[in-house]
């Protein structure tokens, strides 16, 4: 590349050290001294210009796979950022219902548990009212068992006659 660009600054100093044309901005110059030194010039450009284009290729081959990898990263992460919100909602959506059911069972626990005492207490309190009755049946029972019978009252009246224990009232006249 030095070789070339030394070529081209030769031409400017010659192009610039002309002897000018009387009354023209041309100058004079030796056609073949300037077409050689052109020509060397652009045969010495071929390699320069090859390692040039090569090294802006890899210079937009870089920026362009760069560019990519970042707008990788980028849909990588909204992506992330999409799945973590995601499931964040996901997750309070849970929790919410998860509360709900639990409410749910907790108001459906305390209903079936005032209806299991509503029905425990009307069951005890028609067994009450069957002891009672079979209390009072007993009771009833006991006292007949308990009371003389007629044929008994009448049997100890016959025994009291029977025996002699001296004048009564009734046996008194008065």
């Amino acid at each position: 590349m030095p070789e070339t660009e030394q070529l081209l600054r030769r031409v400017i100093e010659i192009v610039e050290s002309a002897p000018g044309l009387p009354m023209s901005a041309s100058v004079r110059i030796n056609k073949d001294e300037l077409l050689e030194l052109l020509d060397d010039a652009v045969a010495q450009l071929p390699e320069e210009l090859r390692s040039a284009r090569w090294l802006l290729k890899e210079r937009e081959e870089f920026t362009a796979r760069t560019r990519r990898e970042g707008e990788e990263i980028i849909t990588d992460a909204r992506t992330r950022v999409a799945n973590m919100v995601q499931r964040t909602e996901v997750a309070k959506a849970a929790e919410l219902r998860a509360r709900q059911i639990i409410e749910e069972a907790e108001a459906e626990a305390r209903r079936m548990r005032r209806e299991t005492e509503d029905f425990c207490d009307q069951k005890l309190a028609s067994f009450e009212i069957v002891l009672e009755r079979i209390s009072q049946t007993v009771a009833t029972g006991r006292s007949r068992l308990a009371a003389p019978t007629i044929e008994e009252a009448e049997l100890s009246d016959l025994d009291d006659d029977d025996r002699d224990d001296g004048p009564t009232v009734f046996d008194q006249e008065l």
